[in-house]
């Protein structure tokens, strides 16, 4: 709730994870056209998942989807960084930080991309077991990778120094119970259902379609919330971690996170 409330007292923080969330959208569908057009619109060349153009779309793909994804988070977190300081809140010092950050924000892109794009290359090839394996390497990976945006953009990493610290960050404060401390996804099911309600009435007394819309248009922007208090509470708990002013959050709140071994 302390989240929320900073991202309530900095509403325009809402536009990164939109942004993030439409350029991924124009990433996707640019992908497809790119795909399409080199396969000949030849569906069933595309189906083949060992061709060389597959292999290629899947690392580009990834790659580019991680920079979008980190470039807007580091432009998020930084602007958080300036309202727990008490400086003034605003987009362009976001984009600013971030595009200062951008060697390092592709070098992390290259890296984890990299790692997505083989995981991925390995679940379609390894069957059920490879499946369940990549699986649970994907959720470790995650969980290590939880604090790599603000060391990036504040330490001066590169992407294995970035991804040692967020496990030394994560084992020296999180333990094995990181999950339990979230409430996010509750929150998330809660939105959504609230949102379904309202989308199902209007399907059923006015038009199907204008339900459609405002079911996906409501659920689009709830996860552009849950997202941006996501990356508000990431940072607040990276800031208190370093010892830096943390002001309009619960303090309390944030060292009964810390769960030692």
């Amino acid at each position: 709730m302390n989240s929320f409330k900073v991202l309530k007292a900095n509403r325009q923080l809402i536009i990164f994870p939109i942004l993030s969330g439409a350029s991924l959208l124009m990433l996707l569908v640019s992908f497809i056209v790119v795909i399409l057009a080199g396969a000949g619109c030849d569906i069933e060349l595309i189906s083949k998942p060992d061709t060389v153009l597959n292999y290629i779309a899947i690392f580009a793909y990834y790659i580019i989807n991680y920079f979008v994804v980190v470039y807007f988070n580091t432009a998020l977190i930084h602007c958080t960084s300036l309202y727990f300081k008490g400086e003034e809140v605003t987009i362009r010092k976001g984009l600013d930080f971030a595009n200062s950050r951008l060697g390092v924000i592709f070098s992390w892109a290259l890296f984890a991309g990299t790692v997505g794009a083989i995981l991925n290359i390995l679940q379609e090839n390894l069957g059920s077991l490879g499946k369940i394996i990549t699986g649970l390497i994907g959720v470790v990976w995650s969980i290590a990778t939880f604090f790599v945006v603000p060391v990036i953009a504040y330490e001066n990493l590169g992407p294995i120094g970035a991804f040692k610290r967020s496990v030394q960050i994560m084992k020296e404060k999180w333990g094995e119970k990181l999950g339990s401390t979230f409430s996010f996804g509750l929150v998330q099911l809660v939105g959504a259902i609230l949102i379904a309600i309202p989308a199902f009435i209007i399907a059923a007394v006015i038009h199907p379609f204008a339900g459609i819309a405002v079911g996906v248009l409501g659920l689009l922007l709830l996860f552009a919330i849950i997202s941006a208090a996501k990356s508000i509470f990431i940072s607040a708990i990276y800031h208190n971690i370093n010892g830096d002013p943390v002001e309009h959050y619960n303090q309390q709140f944030i060292d009964n996170l810390f769960q030692k071994k």
